[in-house]
């Protein structure tokens, strides 16, 4: 949870609302260790570290967990849950990273991947929900024709309660009948079968809403008893919990006596991430204003180890290369060079931008961002790769020897823990499940992995 106001916040009135403010984000904590078989053979339970659950029936290379720099398998770092919204396609993300000290700071020393299965049952449910919201789009188009064709007759008859309109009260109140809609007593209008078609949708989705549950995590992952993954390197496995991120509403300032400011309303108040949504970066010399953001950002709930926003904004850990990248600086004017010319240049405003990002190489659609592993994941996975006994003596023999190595960096091949500062993973937009351009109904795919290294 994030912290309390402090005193230092300035607020005019001590009846302020201190409610915090609800963001577009997911934050994955650790949550206890995977202790049910079952749970670790399940490709719906998201994990930190352990074995994984393959989604697909037909079991990926065991290349795919290889890091590209040292090609030896890497440790699983978390594996994710996470089924596109009314997608018939259940999904899972699988991340893999290198502890090996001599990879740290090289390109594919972490990396994603996506696996896909089609799920008929959900899909069938999602066939019948998306019939179900056609018919009700077609009645009220209909009724919306009814209520023009009746209003385009009222204009027509002109007015039936005149003295001059002759008939009888009959006519009056059938004229009255086709203002307000209805069409006869033992034909109800169009839209009313449409409230009726919602009402009955909502009772089918209350009614099935186990079996719905049911459906999306009782998936049986393919056995890994006899494959390499079994033998696979690990870290313990620990569950992956998510809660919503809430960050405190910014301190308001002074105002100078008689000045006004408008409150937002309440559908603006409604909205998440307000203060941060478009939130831009200045370039500065003097400090690094990137990572005292994202030191303040990731303060509010300290045992976040994955940031989870599909096409959302990740927070940059650094002013490095990737950061150019993804923040490219705006084209601006040259600095003047003599007295006649001086003006003022106000600081560079970046924006973030996925157009450097390479694009799905099967399907050809942009990558969006996903979510970002945070530098709690390797605290939490720390004591993995540390010495079991730490306190053991050494003679004076073996600390020669390991002080020879580390001046040296001869052991490469130690596993010494991570040092990046946060990975970013960019999936396909469209999450596309395709084979020769044509659909199937499984895939393993990779995708793209942006580190930001800890400096």
């Amino acid at each position: 949870m994030a912290p309390p106001r402090t005193d230092q916040d300035w607020s005019d009135s001590d009846e302020d609302d201190l409610s915090q403010l609800e963001t577009s984000v997911l934050l994955g904590v650790p949550d206890g260790h995977v202790d049910v078989q079952s749970d670790a053979c399940d490709a719906a339970v998201s994990r930190i570290g352990g074995l994984p659950a393959i989604l697909p029936s037909r079991e990926p290379p065991f290349s795919s967990s290889y890091c590209k720099s040292c090609n030896q398998p890497m440790e699983l770092l978390v594996q994710m849950w996470c089924p596109f919204q009314d997608s018939p396609m259940d999904r899972a993300l699988y991340v893999w990273g290198c502890a090996r000290t001599g990879c740290q700071g090289k390109d594919g020393s972490v990396r994603a991947w996506r696996g896909l299965r089609h799920n008929e049952k959900y899909a069938e449910k999602l066939a019948k929900k998306r019939q179900r919201q056609l018919e009700r789009e077609r009645a009220k188009a209909k009724a919306e024709e009814e209520r023009i064709r009746a209003e385009a007759q009222r204009k027509a008859a002109g007015n039936p309660f005149s003295m001059s309109s002759g008939g009888n009260s009959t006519h009056i109140f059938g004229l009255g009948t086709q203002i307000f809609g209805a069409t006869s007593a033992e034909e109800p209008s169009a839209e009313v079968e449409a409230e009726k078609d919602e009402d009955n949708d909502q009772e089918s989705d209350m009614e099935s809403e186990a079996s719905e549950e049911s459906l999306l995590t009782a998936i049986a992952s393919t056995t890994i008893s006899e494959s390499p993954w079994r033998s696979a390197p690990s870290y313990p496995s620990l569950y992956l919990s998510t809660v919503s991120e809430y960050l405190p509403p910014p301190p308001k300032s002074r105002l100078p006596q008689g000045v006004k400011v408008e409150e937002l309303g309440e559908d603006d108040k409604k909205e998440k991430d307000i203060s941060w949504a478009k939130e831009t970066y200045e370039d500065s010399l003097e400090v690094d204003h990137v990572f005292e953001r994202f030191t303040k950002r990731v303060s509010y709930e300290a045992e976040q180890c994955i940031r989870y926003e599909l096409k959302g904004t990740p927070i940059p850990f650094a002013s490095d290369k990737l950061f150019d990248l993804l923040w490219p600086a705006p084209n601006q004017d040259p600095l003047p060079v003599t007295k006649a010319d001086f003006k003022v240049v106000q600081p560079q405003r970046r924006t973030y931008s996925t157009s450097a990002v390479s694009k799905c190489p099967i399907c050809n659609s942009p990558r969006v961002f996903e979510c970002q592993l945070m530098p709690n994941l390797i605290n939490v996975l720390r004591p993995s790769w540390e010495p079991e006994d730490k306190n053991k003596k050494l003679t004076d023999e073996e600390r020669r020897q390991a002080v020879q190595k580390a001046l040296k960096n001869e052991d490469k091949n130690a596993k010494t823990g991570m040092d990046w500062g946060t990975a970013m993973i960019f999936s396909c937009e469209k999450d596309c499940c395709l084979e020769d351009g044509k659909e199937i109904k499984e895939c393993w795919r990779e995708e793209v992995a942006f580190i930001q290294w800890d400096v």
